[in-house]
């Protein structure tokens, strides 16, 4: 069992402010792992000292610089790529393939593309008789979740240090052992002082007091839309920029013409990544009425391919949740679709066969759902998928729309400028075309209540830029 017993401030490890401490359970065994400080709003405050007086040194430090150091963090992650991988699958229950292909791979990803991205963008053109230049916006607060823990630290803190900003951690308590590696990592490259600071704890604690923080210049937040807003409101009261990427409810189109073998067996395995602890997940899958039968009997064949289990173990496909609070949450809302009468395809409420241990939820398909029924309105964050007929193109336009979130989305024809069109009328940050892969160079961010701002890419580093205009 791992124990941090310090927060890392100022380019050091010290003892936290109290003498509090949490519990990192492991999702398979659920026997403690880990255990690591609980900061408070004092651990904050020194944090936040230490970053905004790192930050004249940093900001005035060359890109080719600050793009060495991402450089040096991303030859850091892939020294140590097996041993986090290990880890985030016993917190979060990742197969273990998956996680060292995903929660280990994208972070990577993210320092080296920042890097590249720092070394080659533009920060000061002219326009007019004006030089407009983009200066690092200040201190960054960047608080994260469990469920991809260290690739949404590593699309906060990779490009807010790229720009020439200062950073506060607070990543999620559920999934936080990954972080204490990447802050030894960082602390092993020889990044300045008080340019990157961890401090753990719990959000209502540690996340309230970084939003409400007077130095604090940007909160970066990634959770629930619940916690978005309050982070919000905090937030606010210092008009300090902000960023968010909340919760998802993301429909996938599947059109008439479409191969649907392809196209159903894709869409479940989206909707069940990461055991369906997913923000952008493809949880409800519009099929055409005469089609739904074709489409339940492909999805019910697919599910039944994710052999549930140990994420160590070769034949694993899906792995358990992050908590006994998620397992029961999920379970819950299984039963509410058989109680509002969705049709059970395969699948259910009950603990799968031979697991006793572990937080562990059968690979579920509903279908016959209707968009009132609350499994087709709420984010429900585990393997569950909802399918829904609809008999017109037009309608399943309506249908994806009809949600108070907007983050991701799909869509699958037999012709590729019919999927586009169709598309362009879905209101949601990101849309798969036939199955499209995930770019980080792309930008992605939600609508409406899944947030605003972007994260990855070139758009994921301007967030963090200020824009100034010298009049020459």
């Amino acid at each position: 069992m791992k124990a941090y017993d310090k927060l890392y401030i100022d380019g050091a490890w010290v003892a936290p402010s109290g003498k509090g401490t949490l519990d990192v359970i492991n999702s398979t065994t659920e026997e403690v792992m880990a255990t690591i400080p609980e900061g408070d709003a004092s651990d904050v405050d020194r944090a936040v000292k230490a970053a905004k007086a790192a930050f004249p040194a940093w900001s005035q430090t060359s890109v080719q610089d600050r793009a060495k150091f991402l450089s040096r963090i991303n030859e850091g992650l892939t020294a140590r790529a097996d041993e986090i991988a290990n880890i985030v699958s016993e917190e979060v229950g990742m197969p273990k393939m998956l996680s060292k292909l995903i929660q280990v791979g994208l972070p990577q990803g993210s320092f080296a593309v920042n890097a590249q991205l720092a070394e080659g963008y533009k920060f000061e053109e002219e326009v007019g008789n004006s030089l407009v230049v983009k200066e690092p916006v200040g201190v960054v607060g960047c608080i994260t979740p469990w469920n991809y823990p260290l690739h949404q630290i590593a699309a906060k803190v990779a490009p807010a240090l790229a720009a020439g900003c200062t950073v506060v951690l607070k990543p999620s308590e559920v999934a936080p052992v990954n972080a204490f590696m990447l802050a030894e990592i960082i602390h092993d490259v020889g990044l300045p002082a008080g340019v990157f600071n961890l401090v753990s704890g719990v959000g209502p604690v540690v996340g309230e007091a970084i939003a409400a923080h007077p130095d604090v210049d940007m909160v970066s937040f990634t959770g629930s839309t619940r916690a978005g807003r309050s982070v919000s409101e905090l937030a606010s009261q210092t008009v300090k920029r902000g960023t968010l990427e909340l919760g998802g409810k993301s429909a996938n189109i599947i059109l008439d013409d479409a191969d649907f073998e392809k196209a159903v067996a894709d869409g479940v395995g989206k909707c069940y990544l990461n055991s369906g602890q997913t923000c952008s997940a493809l949880t409800r899958m519009l099929v055409p009425r005469d089609r739904l039968a074709e489409a339940e009997a492909i999805a019910a064949r697919t599910a039944e391919t994710f052999t549930t289990g140990d994420p160590f173990e070769a034949t694993t496909r899906l792995g358990p949740l992050v908590s006994s609070v998620q397992r029961e949450r999920v379970r819950g809302y299984i039963q509410k679709g058989v109680d509002e009468g969705a049709t059970l395809v395969t699948g259910g409420a009950e603990a799968p066969e031979g697991l006793d241990k572990g937080f562990f939820v059968r690979p579920t398909v509903f279908s016959n759902v209707t968009r009132d029924m609350t499994i087709a309105k709420e984010e429900i964050f585990g393997p569950v998928l909802s399918i829904l007929p609809y008999d017109t193109e037009e309608e399943a336009i309506e249908i994806a729309n009809d949600t108070i979130y907007g983050l991701a989305g799909g869509v699958w024809s037999g012709d590729q400028e019919r999927a586009k069109k169709v598309a362009r009328q879905m209101r949601t940050g990101q849309v798969e075309v036939n199955g499209g892969g995930f770019n980080l160079m792309a930008p992605f961010g939600g609508f409406k209540q899944s947030g605003h701002g972007r994260e990855l890419g070139a758009f994921g580093l301007e967030e963090y830029l200020e824009i100034k205009s010298l009049q020459l």
